[in-house]
């Protein structure tokens, strides 16, 4: 094994690991840390199951090696939760707007909507639209899921006001 020492924060919790240079963030997420919520879909990076945040921007933890992670900041969905264990609003929307059936897609869509959020700017529907492009569902029709984030665009600027 060619083992690489790594530090990095995951859902802000400082992390020291050795791990293989061929090891997927995706693997490293999901059986090292135990954090199964990170999906694996097509190993490919083209459903956006995988979707993670890394510095605050969205990247596909299948394509990426975990050796990269090395001083990163990573927020998987785990780390949405608030601080009181509650939903965060924009889970509170996936449910309260069934933005979500089987669930497969959900962290990834959470993921790419916490980015797309994070802009600040007001949504419109086709900004959400484009932005959830590349995260497949085969549930929903993605109009609920579009829905859901308007509706935590909405709440997050009612907090801002």
């Amino acid at each position: 094994m060619n083992a690489i020492s790594i530090a990095l924060t995951v859902n802000g919790e400082r992390i020291e690991e050795e791990v293989e240079s061929r090891l997927l963030v995706s693997d490293f997420l999901r059986d090292r840390l135990g954090l199964t919520g990170t999906h694996v879909g097509c190993e490919h990076g083209v459903c956006g199951a995988c979707t993670i945040l890394v510095d605050g921007r969205t990247v596909r933890a299948c394509l990426m090696f975990a050796a990269q992670l090395d001083g990163a900041e990573v927020r998987t969905v785990e780390g949405l939760l608030l601080a009181d264990g509650e939903l965060s609003p924009l889970q509170s929307s996936f449910r309260d707007s069934h933005g979500l059936q089987c669930g497969f897609c959900t962290p990834g869509m959470l993921m790419t909507a916490t980015e797309l959020l994070s802009h600040g700017s007001p949504l419109e529907r086709e900004d959400v639209r484009e932005a959830i492009s590349g995260n497949l569902c085969r549930c929903t029709g993605y109009e609920t899921i579009v829905d859901a984030i308007l509706a935590a665009d909405r709440v997050q600027r009612r907090e801002d006001a």
